[in-house]
């Protein structure tokens, strides 16, 4: 009985650190937040991403390194999670609206398995998905399980510029996209 008490107290302990620590990521210092809770980090004050790369829900490997230059707008989801199926669309349309403004898109799958996740994405979007089961991705961004849907978005030079910890609309994500790939052109050339 010790035992399971000490266990027990050991990840209550384990869990009030790991919060803590995700309450003040380090990419959020220097930022501010809005009244929508949405962080937004002026280019000065950005810091890169850790790596995001790995498998896709379709098959093969993606690294977001492949799309630097452009705007990456990643988006954490779940098929369990039902803001993830309400904001679904709006993602869509605002993939489809800045697209040509060099942004790309990319989910991020977490705690699923793999039918469920390429079922809940048929139909409803375009752009590609990793394939997290065990949210280590979101994880390393500091963004907890337990706030999914989650979106960030990486400016041209992989720094994450804006996170938003809550569903998203299409009127409040794009504006937000759009001002993040205004503030330099996109690469020209051959890609």
């Amino acid at each position: 009985m010790n035992a399971r008490r000490w266990a027990v107290g050991l990840l209550a302990t384990v869990a009030v650190v790991a919060l803590a620590a995700c309450a003040t990521p380090e990419w959020g210092k220097a930022c501010g937040a809005n009244a929508d809770g949405v962080i937004e980090c002026a280019p000065d004050q950005r810091s890169a991403a850790p790596k995001l790369a790995g498998e896709l829900l379709d098959g093969g490997s993606y690294d977001v390194v492949k799309d630097r230059g452009q705007v990456v707008v990643v988006n954490f989801w779940g098929s369990w999670c039902a803001p993830c199926r309400a904001e679904a669309d709006d993602l869509e349309a605002t993939y489809q609206a800045t697209r040509g403004a060099g942004v790309t898109f990319l989910g991020i799958n977490v705690q699923d398995s793999r039918d469920k996740a390429i079922a809940f994405e048929e139909g409803r979007v375009t752009y590609p998905s990793l394939f997290d089961p065990g949210s280590r991705l979101a994880l390393e961004l500091d963004i907890p399980p337990n706030t999914i849907p989650a979106t960030v978005v990486l400016d041209r030079d992989g720094r994450i510029a804006a996170v938003i910890r809550a569903a998203v609309k299409q009127q409040g994500l794009q504006p937000i996209v759009e001002r993040i790939a205004a503030e330099s052109p996109p690469p020209t050339g051959d890609r």
